[in-house]
């Protein structure tokens, strides 16, 4: 079975999200002065191909771990669906 995983990556809410801030300020610049707080991070889809869907949620889960995501400084949710 072939599947789908949207993953978004964003830097903890305990911690200073320089880009974010960055963008933050600038809002007042371009007329969106009520924009506030904004955090950036990342989006990333994959194919996986597994045996049913608790298999790709596992393999999903170990490649957010294991390469995708820096726990000590980022969180990360994912959604699978099949295709």
């Amino acid at each position: 079975m072939k599947f789908i995983a949207e993953i978004d990556v964003m830097p903890l809410k305990s911690l200073l999200d320089p880009q974010g801030k960055a963008v933050s300020a600038s809002m007042g610049n371009v007329g969106l002065s009520e924009i506030k707080n904004v955090r950036i991070g990342k989006h990333v889809t994959l194919e996986i191909e597994a045996t049913n869907l608790s298999n790709a949620n596992n393999k999903v889960d170990e490649a957010c771990k294991k390469m995708l995501c820096n726990q000590i400084m980022e969180s990360y949710i994912f959604t699978l669906k099949e295709v």
